[in-house]
């Protein structure tokens, strides 16, 4: 009568495909779902946030090399591969992504939101600007309100099986009745007290935020631009800034530490801690496992900076 732990599930899975003897899972193409690609998509949609950033997260993936077939694509018993979580390291791609962009900071991205809101204004073609802060208030009204709902929800769970349990055909008819004599019972309470009963559940859907750009509130952010923030160089788009804060210098060992980096709020800003907070929520996982995503992605996105700043220091100190 608990809510699993996502890396416990995780590990019983992976000792589970390893004690079956399982053969090499089907390769992860490009065209799969599991594909990085094809998952940002799925959870920038569900997120809010501007299509133009998908270019974006294709060239992350494609730059780091975590979208090769060898390396997603599950080995049971292989200890020397890193296994791969497929929804987590989709969601750190765009963390990385918006820190790529809007530095996330507490301080560049709100610079870029009032530019943006400059430009809205007086703009007459049509095109919006992407806005960071008017993203965070539409996303952070409609977070609050799910992760309430979902807390009432677990709250007043009825940890028992919908079916009725019976251990002889004996009691059978014994327990149906009971049964449906508290489901009567408690379809008059409700009535009385004025709560709707739902006479059935909702069809189930992957996405739990959803936003339609139909709506006249500006609440969708699906076609807002960023060429607010981006500048041609070469013939390639960049961002206009070209700082980048590194979540941490020199990674943990993951065998003896059982994390990359270590997570607190407290020691990160709150833009990066709000972004971290709605891909928990979306995967119902605590902030601390995209975090280490982050820190891997942004390990091998900047190795060869990493690498010379860490030579530099060490003969600094010889």
């Amino acid at each position: 009568q608990s809510w699993p732990v996502y890396e416990e599930v995780y590990n019983k899975m992976l000792e589970l495909a390893a004690f079956l003897d399982l053969p090499r899972f089907p390769d992860i193409t490009d065209s799969c779902f599991l594909h990085p690609d094809m998952l940002c998509i799925k959870y920038l949609m569900e997120a809010n946030l501007p299509d133009e950033l998908h270019n974006w997260t294709c060239r992350v993936v494609k730059k780091i090399g975590i979208g090769e077939v060898d390396f997603l694509t599950l080995v049971p018993g292989n200890k020397s591969t890193r296994k791969v979580k497929y929804d987590i390291l989709a969601a750190a791609v765009i963390v990385v992504v918006l820190k790529l962009l809007f530095l996330l900071d507490d301080h560049y991205e709100w610079l870029l939101s009032d530019f943006a809101e400059e430009r809205n204004k007086n703009n007459k073609e049509g095109g919006l600007y992407f806005e960071f802060k008017k993203w965070y208030e539409v996303v952070k009204r409609s977070l609050d309100v799910e992760q309430k709902k979902l807390d009432e929800e677990r709250a007043k769970y009825l940890w028992r099986c919908e079916k009725p349990l019976f251990y002889s055909v004996k009691n059978k008819s014994k327990v149906l009745k009971r049964r449906q004599m508290v489901v009567n019972l408690q379809n008059q309470f409700g009535k009385l007290s004025g709560s709707v009963q739902r006479a059935e559940k909702p069809n189930p859907s992957s996405f739990q935020l959803s936003w339609s750009e139909e709506n006249t509130d500006g609440s969708c952010f699906h076609g807002h631009s960023l060429k607010g923030i981006l500048q041609e160089k070469c013939g390639l788009l960049t961002a206009m800034n070209p700082d980048y804060w590194l979540c941490t210098v020199k990674l943990c060992n993951e065998k003896l530490c059982g994390h990359l980096a270590h997570y607190r709020e407290v020691d990160f800003p709150q833009s990066y801690h709000f972004v971290l907070r709605l891909f928990s929520f979306l995967l119902r996982i605590q902030p601390s496992y995209i975090h280490d995503e982050v820190c891997m992605i942004e390990h091998k996105l900047f190795n060869k900076k990493l690498y010379k700043k860490l030579k530099y220091n060490t003969v600094l100190r010889k």
